[in-house]
């Protein structure tokens, strides 16, 4: 990391945790545990896949369809879990020979960058068996979320291949080039400030209206992508890009915590923030900043304490972790019908809103991948 990028980290403006280091560790430790317990009856046994989602009806929790892609998620946390130490309470090779046996699931270039990037972590001696059988090598051309650029399915993409390449040594021999041409497509949707549009600008008309907004999954994923091909392939101009968006959406974080939802790729400022989901606050902005931190060299914590600290003290004083239901609920919103009038309104003038407690409300369901995510993060942390 250059010297430049050094003092970036060092002189921006930093939150205050309210909690100590013992209360973050116990904090950490407890959603650890709950994630562990939550993700049992999220998982379909029958079909050897984890479900949709979890949502509270009046006959108690009940789960909605089945997801492949949640699973590949949630068996990366799972996976996490195991290298700490614990035990997972689902048994992962089964379920991951399962996701391998029939792949006709795997229909965009983003899913196959998840798999890639599960493989690595879990079978790194079946890479080169599912890079031949997926024909990753036209990937970029042959799936429509790549050839429309977007931002996200970008970056699992060249996560997969970058985490393949920290894991497997010849895998795929074209690996590197592929993971070059994918940074390239996916860095011409950032934004001077270092924020990421949703996708590709000059691809399509719904590029021309919609890719110019990210959505915070449009800033992490990149973040993380990066990151993971930096150390891969010794890009340096790739951890100052990641290092750019990293800091905008860190100077642009609530005074709660809040990860805010929406930006615009060309000022990098927040366009609108809610909903705020609890995913962002314990799963990817933790497991994408610590990503950052390691291949830089410098210390997020306290963005990602902060970030913690809103599942329980946030906009409507709820506790999002539900202990009795071993779950986080998903996120505090506005009604849906709002969203893209409050975006809208938000590229048009500069609104401070996110403040506002006006119609907002907790959506009571939970999705797999979530808990996935969050023991991603955090399994084999201890908070120090």
């Amino acid at each position: 990391m250059s010297n430049k990028s050094m003092s970036r980290v060092m002189t921006a403006n930093a939150p205050n945790s309210s909690q100590g280091p013992e209360e973050i560790q116990e904090t950490i430790q407890r959603l650890v545990g709950l994630a562990v317990a939550g993700l049992v009856p999220m998982f379909d046994r029958e079909k050897q896949l984890f479900c949709y989602k979890l949502k509270k009806t009046p006959k108690g929790l009940v789960q909605e369809g089945i997801s492949h892609r949640y699973t590949v998620i949630t068996l990366m946390g799972l996976h996490r879990l195991e290298e700490s130490g614990a035990n997972s309470p689902i048994e992962i090779k089964p379920v991951f020979d399962g996701l391998l046996a029939n792949t006709e699931w795997v229909d965009n270039a983003g899913d196959l960058g998840l798999l890639l990037w599960l493989c690595a972590l879990v079978a790194p001696d079946r890479l080169s068996e599912v890079a031949h059988s997926l024909d990753v090598r036209s990937a970029l051309t042959r799936f429509g979320d790549a050839k429309q650029g977007r931002t996200m399915e970008l970056a699992w993409f060249l996560a997969g291949l970058s985490h393949g390449s920290l894991a497997q040594s010849g895998w795929l021999p074209e690996a590197k080039d592929l993971a070059m041409e994918t940074y390239g497509l996916l860095i011409r949707n950032q934004g001077e400030r270092g924020a990421f549009g949703h996708l590709s600008r000059s691809k399509s008309i719904s590029g021309m209206v919609r890719g110019g907004v990210g959505s915070f999954a449009d800033q992490v994923y990149p973040i993380y992508a990066m990151s993971k091909f930096a150390m891969a392939f010794g890009d340096s101009k790739a951890k100052d890009k990641a290092l750019d968006c990293a800091l905008n959406i860190c100077e642009s974080q609530g005074s709660s915590g809040q990860w805010w939802w929406h930006y615009d790729s060309a000022t990098g400022r927040v366009v609108d923030g809610f909903p705020v989901f609890s995913v962002h606050q314990h799963g990817m902005a933790p497991m994408t900043l610590l990503a950052l931190g390691e291949a830089i060299q410098s210390d997020f914590r306290p963005w990602i304490y902060k970030g913690l600290q809103w599942i329980a003290d946030n906009e409507l004083g709820f506790n999002m972790e539900d202990g009795t239901a071993n779950l986080v609920w998903r996120c505090i919103a506005r009604p849906t019908s709002r969203k893209y009038l409050n975006v809208a309104a938000g590229l048009f003038s500069r609104r401070d809103n996110q403040t506002s407690r006006d119609n907002l409300s907790v959506l009571f369901e939970c999705r797999p991948y979530e808990l996935g995510f969050l023991l991603y993060a955090f399994a084999d942390k201890d908070g120090r």
